[in-house]
């Protein structure tokens, strides 16, 4: 479409959807199954309300965002280091963030879901979570007064089943993109994003860092034990695949938006990004099924100094996504 600007033919600037997925230029390519389950407005939205619901807890008390706040990239906050349910129950578990999930083919610490369709199953239904079976969700969602017609807008259906409701929840994740920070910029061509000091870091994280946390999704979505249990009473990994070589491993996290994520670790161990960087340089021992990349030959394997620390944790501020954190689309909203 054209409008005319005096004699000149001027053309209109696209509409950018801002509900539609767009993969990052610098990432991979998705390994969510689009085919089945393309993300679009109004899918997006019954997603973000059904994500922001504490009727779908047991007693009502909590939602998905209790855990997965977006100012701290959907992650929990350190009120509560650990996810925390109905009755004010407590988990073992540190609540991860979320974002980037449409190139994950794993979920949770030890990765015992493999869709991300599915991930929000292992919440509803959590004792310590959400407490409510996953036929109770829809039920309840089927007997609510507005969530039917929502849906059939929505899905085109006269009944709401559980593949709808987990398509719409998996609608509003996927849409949780982190790829535009001052790292971004600078990788895209904007050699002016990064001072001096971060790109210092930026050597030294390549150097002692990206074995683990691979460029650009910051994470190689492997299992590790890092050490960071003192003692092994989470058995992480092993609680799926049931090999003992997986005792006490966990899901390499992602290192996008860390600045905003404390507390570290799946345990919450650590408050500062200082003291993650002292454990690998001095807290690491020798462990059962310990990795080899942290401790190897009876010491710990990276070695920095405290101008180094502070270059990396320089370098992993850049990593903050402002955009992400604040973008009004995820706000909660009955619309």
């Amino acid at each position: 479409m054209i409008v005319i600007n005096g004699c000149e033919p001027v053309a209109e600037h696209p509409k950018v959807d801002v509900y539609k997925f767009e993969k990052p230029a610098h990432f991979p390519e998705p390994t969510y199954t689009f085919r089945n389950n393309q993300v679009n407005e109004k899918g997006f939205k019954l997603g973000r309300r059904l994500f922001n619901d504490p009727s779908l807890s047991r007693d009502g008390s909590i939602s998905c965002s209790s855990c997965h706040v977006q100012s701290h990239a959907f992650a929990d906050i350190m009120l509560h280091p650990f996810s925390f349910g109905v009755e004010d129950r407590e988990g073992k578990r540190n609540a991860p963030p979320l974002f980037n999930l449409a190139f994950q083919k794993e979920f949770f610490w030890d990765g015992g879901v493999t869709h991300l369709d599915f991930a929000p199953i292992l919440a509803f239904e959590s004792e310590i979570e959400m407490d409510l079976s996953f036929e109770e969700v829809v039920a309840r969602i089927s007997r609510s007064a507005d969530y039917p017609a929502l849906f059939k807008d929505a899905f085109g259906i006269e009944e709401v089943t559980g593949p709808y409701v987990l398509h719409a929840l998996s609608q509003f994740m996927l849409m949780m993109l982190s790829a535009d920070s001052k790292y971004d910029r600078y990788v895209q061509g904007d050699q002016q994003a990064l001072n001096s000091l971060e790109l210092k870091g930026l050597e030294l994280f390549r150097q002692h860092c990206e074995s683990c946390h691979q460029e650009p999704l910051f994470t190689d979505l492997s299992y590790r034990n890092n050490g960071v249990q003192r003692n092994i009473t989470d058995l992480g990994r092993e609680t799926v695949t049931e090999v003992p070589q997986d005792r006490a491993k966990f899901k390499v996290p992602s290192l996008r938006n860390i600045e905003v994520t404390s507390p570290y670790m799946h345990n919450a161990r650590f408050e500062t990004l200082k003291q993650v960087l002292d454990h690998y340089t001095e807290g690491v021992a020798e462990q059962v099924s310990i990795d080899p990349k942290v401790f190897a030959s009876g010491k710990p394997v990276i070695s920095l100094n405290a101008e180094e620390k502070e270059q990396i944790i320089a370098f992993l501020k850049t990593l903050t996504d402002p955009g992400f954190l604040t973008n009004p689309i995820f706000f909660n909203s009955n619309d």
